[in-house]
This record gives C-alpha cells, sequence and structure tokens, in this order.
C-alpha cells in the first residue's frame, strides 16, 4: 500500500502537500527559461552563448582578411604590380626601380599618420567606423585601376595608385588588428590570428582562380574580355574591387563597435596634439617596457622584409624567371595554398609555444629560401618553383605571430594606438626592402638582385629580433 506522505503520492520530501505535476512554476528571473526548465545553470548556457557569438565573430572579422587577398594578392603581387612593370610601361629595370621608390614614398606616409589614426580611433570609439572608411578607399582606389593603359603615359597614375592603395590599405589595417582582441581570449589569440592570415591567402586562391580562368588564360574570357590594350587586366582590378568590397561587410555589421571602459577612456585631443601624446607615451613605453620598445624595432624591419618578398615575388617571377602572367597566377594560387596551410596550421604553435620561436624559425627559412633564388636564379622556373614556395610556407607565420605577439602586451583601450604605433614602426622602416630592392638592380643592372636587398633587409630584422625577451609584462 502506498504510504500517502510519499513524495511520488503528491507530498514533497517534508511531508508536505505537493504542487500538482501540471502546476505552472513561478516566474523565471533569469535570462534563459528554457534552460532553467530543464535545470541548466544560466551561466553556463551564457558561456555557450557567448562562445557562439564569438565563433560567428571570428568568422566575420576572418572574412575581412579574406576579402584583403583582392588587395595583397591581385593588385600588390601577382597581377597589377607585375602588368605595371612589363614593357609596355617602359624598359626593364627602370620600371621596377620605380615602383620600389612609389612605395616607399607610401611608407613615409603611412610612417606619419598611422599611429595617431590609431590612437584617435580608440579615443572617439569609432574604430569599426574607420576600418569602413580606409577600407573603401582602397575599393576605390582599387576600381580605379580600370584605367591605367599600358601605355607609359599611365605609368605614373599606376603608380600613384599602387602607393595610395598601400597608405589606406595599412590605415585599415590598423582597426583590423586591434579588433583582434575583441574576438579572441588570451588563450586563443594565436589560432585566431593564424586562421585570419590563413583566410587571406585562402580568399587569394579563390580570387585568383576566378581571375585566370575567367580574364587572363581564355583569349576571350567572359564578358568577351581579351587582352587588347589590357583589358584583361584591368577589368580584373575591377572584380577585386567588388570582392573585396563585398567581403569587408561582415565584420562591420558582425563585431561590435568598441566602446572602452570609462576608466580606460582617454580624452580625445586634437591632430597636432595626438602627436604630443604619442611621443609621451613612447617615452613612458621606453621607461616601462623597453623589450616592446625593441620588439616593435625589429618587428619593423623583418616585417618589412615579408612585405617587399609579396610585392617584388611576381615582379621577379616575370622579368627574372620568365613567367607568363598566366604562370605567375598559378605559382600564385600554389603559393597561397602553401601559406595558408601553414599559417593555420603554426596558430596552434604560438598558442602552445609562444610567438618568438615561431617568428626566428620562420625568418631563418625566409633567408635561406631566399638565398637559394638569388644564387640559383639561371636555374630556370623550377628553382623559383621550389624556393619561392618554401618562401610562402615561412611568411605567413612569421606575420600571424608577430601579430599575437604584441596582440598579447596590449592593454584594454590601447589596441588602435598601439597597432597603429606597430604600423608605424612598420612603416618608418618601410622604405628599407623597397629603397634596398631599387638600389640593387640600379647598382648591378639586373632585378634578380633585387633579392638579395630584401634578404638582407630580413636578416637584419632577425639580428633585432634574437635578443628580445619573449615574456614581457603587460604595457599599462
Amino acid at each position: 500500500m502506498t504510504d500517502p506522505r510519499d513524495p511520488g503520492a503528491g507530498f514533497d520530501a517534508n511531508g508536505n502537500a505537493a504542487a500538482p505535476r501540471n502546476f505552472p512554476p513561478a516566474p523565471l528571473t533569469n535570462t534563459d527559461a528554457a534552460a532553467a526548465t530543464v535545470g541548466i545553470d544560466s551561466a553556463q548556457v551564457a558561456a555557450v552563448a557567448a562562445q557562439s557569438a564569438r565563433k560567428g565573430r571570428i568568422l566575420a572579422w576572418g572574412l575581412w582578411d579574406w576579402g584583403s587577398a583582392a588587395f595583397n594578392a591581385v593588385i600588390t603581387t601577382f597581377v597589377f604590380t607585375v602588368y605595371l612593370t612589363s614593357e609596355s610601361f617602359g624598359p626593364s629595370g627602370t620600371v621596377e626601380a620605380q615602383l620600389g621608390w612609389a612605395l616607399a614614398i607610401a611608407g613615409l606616409l603611412i610612417a606619419l599618420l598611422a599611429p595617431i589614426t590609431g590612437q584617435r580611433s580608440d579615443a572617439s570609439g569609432r574604430r569599426k567606423f574607420w576600418l569602413a572608411v580606409n577600407t573603401y578607399v582602397v575599393v576605390a582606389l582599387s576600381a580605379c585601376m580600370f584605367f591605367v593603359e599600358p601605355s607609359p603615359a599611365f605609368l605614373m597614375l599606376g603608380l600613384v595608385l599602387v602607393a595610395a592603395g598601400n597608405v589606406f590599405f595599412e590605415f585599415a589595417g590598423v582597426n583590423y588588428n586591434a579588433m583582434l582582441a575583441q574576438v579572441s581570449t588570451p588563450r586563443s589569440i594565436g589560432r585566431v590570428s593564424g586562421f585570419g592570415w590563413g583566410m587571406g591567402y585562402l580568399g587569394g586562391i579563390v580570387l585568383l582562380l576566378i581571375v585566370y580562368f575567367g580574364f587572363i588564360s581564355p583569349e576571350v574570357g567572359l564578358f568577351g574580355v581579351t587582352n587588347e590594350n589590357g583589358m584583361d587586366v584591368r577589368v580584373t582590378m575591377l572584380v577585386a574591387a567588388a570582392w573585396f568590397g563585398l567581403f569587408a561587410l561582415p565584420v562591420l555589421f558582425a563585431v561590435p563597435e568598441y566602446r572602452a571602459p570609462a576608466a580606460l577612456r582617454r580624452e580625445k585631443v586634437g591632430f597636432f596634439a595626438s602627436y604630443a601624446r604619442l611621443g609621451r607615451d613612447i617615452a613612458k613605453l621606453w621607461k616601462e617596457s623597453r623589450q616592446t620598445v625593441w620588439f616593435l624595432l625589429a618587428s619593423a624591419v623583418f616585417r618589412d622584409g615579408l612585405a617587399g618578398v609579396f610585392t617584388f615575388g611576381g615582379v621577379l617571377a616575370a622579368s627574372v624567371f620568365g613567367f607568363s602572367p598566366g604562370e605567375v597566377i598559378i605559382f600564385a594560387i600554389a603559393a597561397n595554398v602553401v601559406a595558408g596551410i601553414s599559417t593555420i596550421a603554426v596558430g596552434a604553435l604560438d598558442d602552445k609555444l609562444g610567438a618568438k620561436p615561431v617568428i626566428v624559425t620562420a625568418l631563418i627559412g625566409l633567408i635561406v629560401s631566399g638565398t637559394f633564388v638569388f644564387v640559383l636564379h639561371d636555374g630556370g622556373q623550377i628553382v623559383f618553383w621550389t624556393a619561392g614556395l618554401a618562401l610562402c610556407l615561412f611568411v605567413g607565420p612569421a606575420q600571424s605571430a608577430s601579430r599575437t605577439f604584441l596582440a598579447r602586451l596590449i592593454p584594454p583601450g590601447r589596441e588602435g594606438e598601439v597597432f597603429g604605433l606597430y604600423a608605424t614602426t612598420g612603416r618608418a622602416v618601410s622604405f628599407l626592402a623597397p629603397t634596398m630592392f631599387a638600389l640593387f638592380v640600379t647598382w648591378f643592372g639586373e632585378p634578380y638582385y633585387g633579392i638579395l636587398g630584401i634578404v638582407l633587409v630580413i636578416a637584419l630584422g632577425l639580428a633585432l629580433l634574437i635578443p628580445v625577451k619573449a615574456t614581457q609584462e603587460q604595457l599599462r
């Protein structure tokens, strides 16, 4: 016989009358009523929801890198600069040197302005706004490259557009890099950074395949486009502009605008007063975290060497190793596959081992591979295929780990400023790789000597990095 005081007979464990099973429960006060109904901790639900939102933001953030391949891979490396340094615009050796000087001037402008733009975006809380502005200026400049016809009369226009695109792309990168802390955690920052760089390379693969099979390779491409008057390359610039503009949109919708906590906010000052503040910040940084200053200097040098590998890689493939424009793009696709896979894979090692071992290993690999390209340049295309792909194996990890090395140090609320300083120190010496490339080509009269100039820049950066301590206190 059932005990009338048995909890299963309508009484609770204390013998008091229990409510019927279908009796409405008390109003739920937590944010997830469904979770509370089945007995799940609402804090756990919030954590899962936050993780899901973070994954979406990481993907949206990485899609900007995917879209940026339009500028990095198509314009500055494998298509437009190769087109701009072809014999249609002037004699070999001369146009390559002029490209180097144009990019050196662009670097000087970035060095002067980047930290101020980053600092002011932090103070105004308009980091995402300025990412959008600078991104779509690059999109507009890319579209304008359509008007660069294959004639010496259009060389200056092409050089100005490439240089201006580099300036605004770097400004956009300052705010984009500053968002890394908004979409990652201290434990995942290496993987997230590697994911972003990897997305850039993979996006480059897809876009290069589209432009190669759609416009460059066929005698008559999509929409009836041919290579007459450089139309295949010029239309490719319109495709690149549309690509970047489209894939830059997700981060602008998915990642919220940065708002510094009240305790971390800094008063917004005028443009010229921003330089005075920057000077005080650098002096304070030198006093409190000198190792960080040394890292900024070392990374400035080796990152400029990395930029040189990309900027002049396609030019050298065409002018030294006899690659046709179509073959340059095929190599570019293979290079992006190698770089994308290595960058994503090494992101996990970054989180486990730290950024410095990754950077040092990558720089050594770059020096060895670059030296092989220079010494064996008479070996034909097989040399560039093997040693060139080896270069790509190391470039991405060095770039990604350099970003995470610094990101781990930056205090909340100063990401834009410090990444602006990161861009500035990089661009303060950004004349190095273009200048060394241009000087070596000018001195020796052969484009392949430019390889040696870039290798020397990377070696100098490695020498400056080795004494830097990998463990550092976070900036105050």
